[in-house]
C-alpha cells in the first residue's frame, strides 16, 4: 500500500537513460503515471532543455539541447512498486546512487537545477556554432555577402569573428558576427 501524500515526502530522484531518449522516456514515464493514477506520487518529471540555433546554409534551424543528457529528473514518493513501475520504462537505466534504495538529490542541488531551468527558459535563443582560427567562412549577410574569408580571430562573448577577407587584392579585416558567416563546405 503507496502512503498518503505529504509534500514532506517528495524528493527528487535522477533517472538514467540512454542518452538521446530522454524526451522518450519523460513521455512513456508521464503516459504510465496518468494510466495508474500515480501523479499525486510523482507530481513533476522534468527533462531540463535550452534552446539552441545553429545557421545551416544561411538558414536559421531552431533545436533543444538537452542540458543534463541522458538523465531525467523526477519529483516523487518512491516505494518499490513505483521504483519497479520506472524502471519498466524502456530506455531507463536505473536510478543514481544505490541500485535498489535510489538516492535523493541534496535540496541545494534541487535548487540549483530548478533555478537553472528557469534560467534556460527565460535566457531565449542561443547560437550553437563552433568556428576555428583559419576556417575558411562564407559571408552570407551584408554589403560582403557571397565572400569567402579567413577567420583570424573569435570573440565568443560577443558572438564576433574578424575574417580576413581579399578586397581589390588586398587582405581587409571585417568584423562580422555569427549570424553573417556560415562555414565553407
Amino acid at each position: 500500500m503507496m502512503p498518503e501524500k505529504d509534500d514532506n515526502l517528495h524528493k527528487w530522484y535522477v533517472i538514467r537513460t540512454f542518452t538521446g531518449q530522454e524526451k522518450k522516456v519523460k513521455e512513456l514515464l508521464e503516459i504510465e503515471i496518468d494510466k495508474n493514477n500515480l501523479r499525486s506520487y510523482i507530481p513533476r518529471v522534468l527533462v531540463p532543455v535550452e534552446k539552441v540555433y545553429q545557421i545551416r546554409k544561411g538558414k536559421r534551424i531552431t533545436k533543444e539541447k538537452n542540458y543534463f543528457p541522458g538523465y531525467v529528473l523526477i519529483e516523487a514518493i518512491l516505494d518499490a512498486e513505483i521504483i519497479n513501475t520506472i524502471k519498466s520504462i524502456p530506455n531507463v537505466l536505473g536510478f543514481l546512487g544505490d541500485k535498489d534504495n535510489p538516492t535523493p538529490m541534496r535540496t541545494s542541488e534541487v535548487h540549483r537545477i530548478l533555478s537553472k531551468v528557469d534560467e534556460l527558459n527565460d535566457k531565449g535563443e542561443e547560437i550553437e556554432l563552433s568556428f576555428l582560427v583559419g576556417e575558411n567562412v562564407r559571408i552570407i549577410d551584408g554589403p560582403f555577402s557571397s565572400f569567402v574569408g579567413t577567420v583570424e580571430e573569435i570573440n565568443e562573448e560577443k558572438r564576433k569573428l574578424k575574417v580576413g577577407v581579399k578586397i581589390f587584392g588586398r587582405k581587409t579585416l571585417l568584423e562580422l558576427s555569427y549570424m553573417q558567416v556560415e562555414k565553407e563546405s
